[in-house]
């Protein structure tokens, strides 16, 4: 769960770099090069953090594990409730719409086209559609079919009463990806994309390998699973409160969520078992309060692995 505007869809192109990238390569994006000019605009891509901030970090965590979660069975147990409640509450007015999708995975073009033929993309973790509808909207093909997915009861209803959805094109249902089933409405090795959009770090690390599992049965030879999520020391992280880390680098919100804080490392080690690594990217941002003089630092991954 963002609360963080992304500002991606203000933008022409990306914002992401691979995480093995060198300061001598040319890039583009919203560049600070000079620290007095920071308050000139509202947020600056590919930010390094220098070592104050990187201090600042770390002895911020040192502090959260001195107050870890005191009842950590009952945010592991049934943890879609957390996420019931969340879109009972809020339907689908808390998050816009990401119009960045395309400008990201550009692949996701390939398959709206009107001559691509039969494609499919399973969208896990879909929430109230804001991946779906945007994909939807620049959709040509007649032959597409998007599969969105949801272990909230609530967030599919959210889904379905939206008056964007078509059942034509769409089908939603609720589905675990961490469970030991597969969807029954998919069949194996069929799908041509997989979107996992802050969805990933909603699950606890010991549930990642049955998810990898799950991922590679449905995927298509050749198709790509495309993510994004939350990356280490991201402002999010840093902000938690007292009684929030249930172990090292995983959290929940207020709300009961949770929500794990990866590295690219992590990535490599997670998928790189069963997939291609076709990108290894991260998103330094820093984001500019002008008016209240405040800096924030943003940390997103961003990756795309092929089977």
């Amino acid at each position: 769960m963002d609360t963080t505007p992304d500002n991606s869809e203000k933008k022409k192109t990306s914002s992401v770099r691979e995480a093995t990238f060198s300061i001598n390569e040319s890039f583009g994006g919203r560049l600070l090069t000079e620290e007095e000019d920071v308050f000139e605009q509202n947020a600056w891509d590919h930010v390094e953090w220098d070592d104050e901030h990187l201090a600042l970090a770390k002895k911020c965590i040192e502090e959260q594990k001195l107050y870890p979660v005191t009842e950590k069975d009952a945010y592991m147990t049934h943890p879609e409730r957390y996420w019931d409640q969340f879109y009972g509450k809020n339907e689908g007015k808390f998050f816009m719409n990401r119009r960045w999708i395309a400008q990201e995975f550009p692949e996701l073009l390939d398959l709206l086209k009107e001559d691509a033929g039969e494609k499919s993309i399973l969208e896990i973790g879909c929430g109230a559609g804001n991946t779906i509808w945007p994909i939807l909207k620049e959709n040509k093909n007649s032959n597409l079919k998007i599969f969105a997915v949801d272990y909230s009861e609530k967030a599919i209803d959210v889904v379905k009463q939206n008056p964007l959805y078509d059942a034509k094109f769409c089908s939603a249902s609720v589905w675990d990806l961490a469970g030991s089933d597969l969807l029954r409405s998919i069949e194996e090795a069929s799908i041509d994309a997989i979107t996992l959009i802050f969805c990933f770090s909603a699950l606890s690390p010991d549930q990642w390998q049955q998810a990898i599992e799950n991922l590679y049965r449905l995927l298509k030879p050749g198709g790509l699973i495309l993510f994004r999520d939350y990356g280490r020391l991201d402002l999010t992280q840093l902000r938690a409160k007292k009684n929030r880390i249930l172990s090292e680098n995983f959290y929940i919100r207020g709300d009961g969520t949770r929500v794990y804080y990866m590295t690219n490392e992590e990535l490599v080690d997670v998928f790189g078992k069963n997939f291609k690594i076709i990108q290894n990217g991260v998103d330094k941002r820093l984001i500019v309060n002008r008016k209240k003089r405040v800096k924030m630092y943003r940390c997103w991954l961003q990756a795309k692995f092929q089977k």
